[in-house]
């Protein structure tokens, strides 16, 4: 019988095996994930995420798709329906790093009993709206976490919190870039 170790909520044993069967066939590391989203009216949208490719194969595994709404406050046309794309970026780098860093921990034993991220970005819309400015992008991105362990210490969180951001997809979209192609389907409107 194997012993299943559960720390932080992770199964570090299935953690271990996914590891080793990687290292043996790297092909098992490829994904393609998706997402969709369908404009409401405004700036309101409604987006779903399915399924995902792994290793080649359609991963059909969750019931349903998952459902999030987006949209702009007041103050950019909006209606308060949802958060903001760029709001989204932020949660994408705060989920990111909270599964680094929970998963991370228990495959190295550190417990940890309390974990939060906050993250906030700096924009400026001049661009966006077709005004003169700078990028329109974020220009400066701070992420703060917050983390209690009782048997780690401040060393090991701190080493682990570098060892993250090292390896955080998120992180890596964010700081490196990524090449996007985008296509358009023009469709006969009825």
């Amino acid at each position: 019988m194997t012993e299943i170790t559960i720390d932080n909520g992770i199964d570090v044993g299935a953690l271990g095996e996914t590891v080793e069967a990687i290292e043996g066939e790297p092909g098992l590391a490829a994904f393609t994930f998706r997402a969709r989203s369908t404009w409401e009216g405004g700036t309101h949208n409604v987006g779903a995420i399915d399924t995902f490719v792994h290793a080649g194969q359609e991963d059909r595994s969750r019931a349903a798709p998952f459902v999030l709404h987006g949209d702009e406050p007041p103050v950019l046309l909006g209606e308060n329906h949802g958060p903001n794309a760029v709001e989204l970026v932020l949660q994408a780098l705060a989920f990111c790093y909270a599964v680094g860093f929970a998963a991370n921990a228990a495959a190295r034993g550190i417990e940890v009993s309390e974990m939060t991220y906050e993250i906030e970005g700096d924009l400026d819309v001049r661009a966006f709206l077709g005004l003169e400015g700078p990028r329109p992008g974020f220009s400066r991105i701070r992420a703060t976490g917050r983390v209690a362990s009782p048997n780690a210490t401040r060393e090991q969180l701190e080493e682990l919190c570098r060892y993250v951001q090292d390896t955080s997809p998120v992180r890596d979209v964010l700081v490196n870039g990524v090449d996007v192609e985008t296509t358009l389907d023009v469709v006969d409107s009825a």
